[in-house]
């Protein structure tokens, strides 16, 4: 298995980083066959196909994150039907989470999605403005913040792809060293995931790898 592998690589413990199933335009009998061999936790990037699948598979005890873009009128539906979400990328939608949020649910579990290679078409908050960001969401009730997501241009180049992981591993870090408490990388996909756990990646999303090449 890839991830075994590349934390063997890189000296550290597969259990270390756990996998998450991007279901996204996926239909419900697929994430029903992943679970069946064992997988548990499933990402989704769309709000209404991800709640209509919540819904559908709410038997079977899996574990949903929400890692696409989020507006704001749509953030009752994820705040609602999600554990995760890790694509917080304003205080806004920080905000309608926390407010929208059931009482009888545990925290939601949060990341902020930071913009590590600069893409001015890319979500994430920029490096200088998370530090701003994330304490103001670290303060709100009904969250949870769990650490930090990325998903850097597509590039070949591993050296670049190290460095933009390494990156958001150093925010993480020094956000720490500034009082919070984040364990949590989301970093690495289908193509660059051994460079994602090489710089310490907690969590990586793979959708190609596991259900194949979309149509």
């Amino acid at each position: 298995m890839r991830i075994a592998r590349a934390a063997e690589a890189a000296g550290r413990d597969a259990a270390e980083v756990r996998l998450l199933a991007v279901s996204k335009t996926w239909p419900a009998d697929s994430v029903r066959e992943a679970a069946a061999a064992g997988q548990c936790a499933f990402g989704e990037n769309y709000v209404q196909e991800g709640a209509e699948k919540v819904d559908a598979l709410a038997g079977l005890g899996l574990e949903w994150h929400f890692i696409g873009p989020l507006q704001s009128n749509k953030t009752r539906l994820v705040a609602n039907r999600f554990v995760w979400v890790h694509s917080i990328d304003r205080l806004k939608i920080a905000e309608r989470l926390s407010a929208q949020r059931d009482a009888h649910l545990p925290p939601l579990e949060v990341c902020i999605q930071v913009n590590v290679s600069g893409e001015a078409s890319k979500s994430g908050v920029a490096p200088g403005e998370l530090p701003e960001l994330a304490h103001a969401v670290a303060g709100l009730p009904r969250l949870r913040l769990r650490g930090l997501m990325a998903i850097p241009e597509p590039t070949s180049d591993v050296a670049l792809q190290r460095a933009r992981f390494a990156t958001l591993r150093q925010l993480r870090d020094q956000l720490n060293a500034d009082g919070l408490a984040l364990d949590t990388l989301s970093m690495g996909m289908s193509d660059d995931l051994e460079a994602a756990i090489a710089e310490g990646s907690t969590m990586v999303r793979v959708g190609t790898a596991i259900f194949g090449s979309r149509s």
